[in-house]
């Protein structure tokens, strides 16, 4: 046994208090099915989410696949989450949908060059990497797309606020976590709409980054694929993890730094 009792959490796709109870049910139930007496803990906004990925007690918690892929030693792959919606195809991956505010007079991504673009954090694949490698076959030479770029907007609920409000032009949005919000809190997503999406991407994993007993990783990763569809969450189930997917990564990270601060 792990001398320090291993956590559980799904913060990152917690987009409603409904939805949160829904994670953490399942992840409760799992765990049960497992015989783990592990604790599924909140986490919730506006605390950093590095802070919780830093951290060397989660036995199943989900991470963005940036930090996961930078982190050393990499945590263990528990599971990975399969979205429901027909756009995923079936399989482990996710989209950047790259908003404007609903009433916006912008139709396409070239529409919103020159105006004010936003992120959320800079470890975050979704909310800065994928934006920004989309946006790099668009830079000719050193100019820049845009006449201001707003940061720190945290999450996917602060960008539609900023966009709401004016603040800014153009944003990203998690697919998968925009798709639940249009399903749980259709008013909100209803403020934004989506004029561009990043190709696919693997899909944030649960994993693990305590020192597990033996077969524990084996008993938690059955009982998640045996927990079939979640309607609530609109997930087709989970599949078992490849930690080769997630090499894309570096290409994925070495595009985005390219420029620097030019957005």
């Amino acid at each position: 046994m792990s001398a320090v009792r291993p956590v559980a959490n799904a913060r990152m796709y917690a987009v409603t208090p409904a939805v949160k109870r829904a994670w953490n049910a399942l992840l409760a139930e799992a765990l049960a099915r497992a015989g783990l007496a592990w604790e599924v803990i909140d986490y919730d906004a506006p605390q950093p989410l590095a802070a919780l990925w830093a951290r060397d007690d989660l036995g199943a918690a989900m991470m963005c696949g940036l930090p996961y892929s930078r982190r050393r030693p990499r945590p263990a792959l528990v599971a990975v989450p399969v979205p429901s919606p027909a756009r995923y195809g079936g399989k482990p991956v996710y989209f950047t949908d790259i908003v404007v505010r609903a009433d916006s007079p912008a139709r396409t991504l070239e529409d919103t060059f020159g105006g004010t673009v936003g992120y959320t954090v800079e470890d975050s694949m979704s909310g800065w990497a994928a934006l920004r490698r989309h946006l790099s076959p668009h830079r000719k030479g050193c100019l820049p797309l845009y006449r201001a770029v707003v940061g720190n907007l945290v999450n996917g609920r602060r960008v539609i606020e900023a966009l709401a409000d004016g603040r800014i032009d153009v944003g990203p949005l998690d697919g998968y976590y925009h798709d639940l919000l249009k399903a749980h809190d259709p008013g909100s997503a209803a403020q934004v709409r989506v004029i561009d999406s990043t190709s696919a991407a693997p899909i944030p994993p649960l994993v693990a980054t305590a020192k597990l007993g033996d077969g524990d990783l084996e008993r938690l990763r059955a009982a998640l694929l045996a927990a079939g569809p979640q309607p609530a969450l609109l997930l087709q189930g989970f599949a078992a993890p490849s930690e080769a997917d997630y090499e894309v990564f570096g290409g994925i990270i070495e595009a985005a730094s390219r420029h620097p601060g030019l957005w």
